[in-house]
This record gives structure tokens, C-alpha cells and sequence, in this order.
């Protein structure tokens, strides 16, 4: 549960918590396969991780919870909103304006949550509504 609960945080207990009555045997595979062997491995760093998972979801379609959870672990290990905001635009390419319309509303709530969104006419707002600095107070120590 270590590189679980550090990417993703309390959202992923939740997902694995919630499949206790019905599915441990995937709870236990998302744990052993996805974030203890896939996460764990070098060439990639957690925050461009996070970002191939945010393209895949978004152009998956249908994926909103999934989205909605990885958005947040994408925060956690030290992504931007402006720069999980231009990858889902970038998906927009692939994958269709449908799929990255609902990834995007999918961001705003999640943004809203922590209080990322600005005002584009107020002083330190983005023209984008969400601002360039880091998720305060999170970030991997050793991620870049």
C-alpha cells in the first residue's frame, strides 16, 4: 500500500476499500500489480506517470471516477493545474473534444475542491482559471 497511498493518498484506500465486499481479489491486484510492480519502476518518475494515466483515461472515455482520482494523485506528486489542463487539452488531438470536454469538467471539480481556480480578472489569475504554482503542500521528495 506504501507507493499507493504516496501517489494517490486517501483516494486510493477508498477505491480499495470500496471493492472489499465484492472484489478483493482486484483491490489486491491494483495494489500488488499496478502500484507495486508498474509504479515502482524507474524510467518514468511518478508525476510523468501521472500524466501518460491522465492522457489514457481521457481518451478511454467513461472513466470519470478514475479521473477524478488520478487528477488528485497527479496534484500529489507535484503536477500543475495548468500542466494537467494542457494534457488533457494535448488529448483533445487524439482522442476527441467529447472525451477531453469531460476530462476537463472532471479537473474543474477536483481543482474547485482544493481551491484552485482563479479569477482571470483578478490580480495572480490565470487566463486558463487555474493557477501556475505547484498543489501547496504536496509533491514527492526526489520527484521532478
Amino acid at each position: 500500500m506504501g507507493m499507493l497511498d504516496r501517489v494517490v493518498g486517501e483516494g486510493g484506500r477508498q477505491v480499495i476499500d470500496s471493492l472489499a465486499d465484492i472484489s478483493p481479489d482486484l483491490g489486491h491486484h491494483i495494489v500488488a500489480w499496478a502500484f507495486g510492480d508498474i509504479y515502482t519502476r524507474p524510467q518514468l518518475a511518478l508525476r510523468d506517470r501521472q500524466l501518460v494515466t491522465l492522457g489514457m483515461l481521457t481518451a478511454l472515455g467513461g472513466c470519470e471516477p478514475q479521473l477524478d482520482v488520478h487528477i488528485n494523485a497527479a496534484l500529489n506528486v507535484g503536477l500543475s493545474a495548468e500542466e494537467i489542463v494542457e494534457a488533457l487539452l494535448h488529448s483533445a488531438v487524439y482522442c476527441g473534444m467529447p472525451k477531453a470536454l469531460n476530462a476537463t469538467a472532471v479537473a474543474k471539480k477536483v481543482f474547485a475542491e482544493h481551491g484552485l481556480l482563479t479569477d482571470p480578472e483578478k490580480p495572480g489569475g490565470s487566463a486558463h482559471g487555474v493557477p501556475e504554482q505547484r498543489f501547496p503542500g504536496r509533491g514527492v521528495p526526489g520527484q521532478a
